[in-house]
């Protein structure tokens, strides 16, 4: 084989000196306090079982889609999901992408255009960034959840208007950041751009199973979804499997299905994978319990950190997402390393995927996560800090 060119073996090797090189991780049995299935249902037998049974009574025995969507992939059970992702959610429409990242590349790749401006929150994620690089708008981002700071920008940056192609502001944000955890002022920020007639995108990923009625998102909860004009919710997180939906009016649907190439250009979901994110949508409106116990050990994270003194060390969250910030990647590396030992899986967040200085543990709370694990791994965290 051809070996790597050597000025990228000089970017892996810096990475090395960095004490930041990625690498996969081996599959462990640790108690569970670094993924992203807030409420347990990724090993679901009922879900699994309910999407297969779905799948045989439908007599669907397919294993792929076969295509794109627009070619010979849209099986039928699309639309059936996307007509309960839509109610479910009060939205005009739902529109299946294969991924979090597939969603937002497309969306952002596409709907704002030449003249047009993104103004989008400093912290938001890699996915949604990609898409504004790849659009041929104008962006800027604001500080992190700091309206004054985007109202600011909208007065320096407003684009000229003209009959022909009015331009349009797009402000970006999302409801629970993946790294800090906290959450916007969803009505503050609305305020602003009902001020300025601008649309608002929200990606609701780890929001969703999480906030909400039926854990169907802030959105929902603020009930302001009229005012916004896209939402983009992901499935690989609350929901436990894979794929993503970008709800909004049917207009919208039909502008992504002709001009999003991450959707036009991949072969579509398989079946069993689309009769999944259905099935767990389901479940979302009968297991209220699971949603019910995630927000009884969020309450007790911090309850807990707080008796511990550690306080100081964590982002201020209520959501599922937990971070100490502990500086430098060989530090926060030796502490994960040493809850691991203990048998708690936390994972250390390292620069550059967080600023320098911003090093830090993400704890991810869970519905099945007892209160004697969290007071355990806090009671070992202060140990290990202090």
């Amino acid at each position: 084989m051809k070996s790597l060119p050597k000025n990228l073996i000089a970017k892996l090797e810096v990475r090395t000196q960095n004490n930041a090189l990625r690498q996969l991780p081996e599959y462990n049995d640790l108690v569970d306090f670094t993924s992203n299935d807030y409420i347990g249902f990724s090993n679901s037998k009922l879900i699994f079982d309910a999407a297969h049974q779905y799948l045989v009574k439908n007599a669907i025995f397919s294993n792929g889609a076969t295509g794109s969507r627009l070619i010979s992939g849209n099986h039928k059970v699309y639309q059936e999901a996307e007509n309960y992702i839509a109610q479910f959610h009060q939205a005009a429409s739902a529109l299946i992408f294969n991924s979090g990242y597939d969603a937002n590349v497309g969306f952002f790749s596409s709907v704002p255009q030449k003249g047009d401006l993104i103004l989008y929150d400093e912290l938001c994620h890699a996915s949604i960034r990609d898409g504004i690089q790849l659009s041929n708008a104008k962006s800027y981002k604001f500080k992190h959840n700091d309206f004054e700071d985007l109202e600011r920008l909208i007065l320096k940056f407003k684009p000229t208007t003209s009959n022909q192609q009015p331009a349009t502001i797009y402000i970006v944000t999302e409801t629970v950041f993946s790294m800090d955890g906290d959450c916007p002022n969803i009505e503050e920020l609305l305020a602003v751009s009902e001020k300025y007639g601008c649309c608002v995108v929200v990606d609701e990923a780890h929001a969703l199973g999480v906030y909400g009625e039926n854990g169907s998102g802030l959105v929902q909860e603020y009930g302001v979804g009229d005012k916004v004009f896209a939402r983009i919710m992901t499935f690989g997180k609350g929901l436990g499997c894979h794929g993503a939906a970008v709800l909004g009016s049917q207009e919208l649907k039909q502008y992504l299905v002709n001009f999003a190439r991450s959707f036009i250009y991949t072969t579509g979901l398989s079946p069993h994978s689309v009769a999944t994110i259905l099935v767990a949508y389901q479940q979302l409106e009968t297991k209220q319990n699971n949603i019910h116990l995630l927000r009884e050990n969020i309450i007790h994270f911090n309850q807990q950190k707080n008796l511990l003194g550690l306080k100081p060390l964590f982002v201020r969250s209520k959501s599922a997402i937990q971070s100490a910030i502990i500086p430098g990647n060989d530090k926060v590396k030796l502490i994960a390393n040493k809850l691991q030992e203990k048998g708690f899986d936390v994972k250390p967040i390292l620069s550059p995927t967080v600023p320098e200085g911003q090093e830090r543990l993400r704890f991810c709370l869970h519905a099945f996560n007892s209160k004697e694990e969290i007071a355990q791994v806090l009671q070992l965290l202060s140990t290990f800090v202090f």
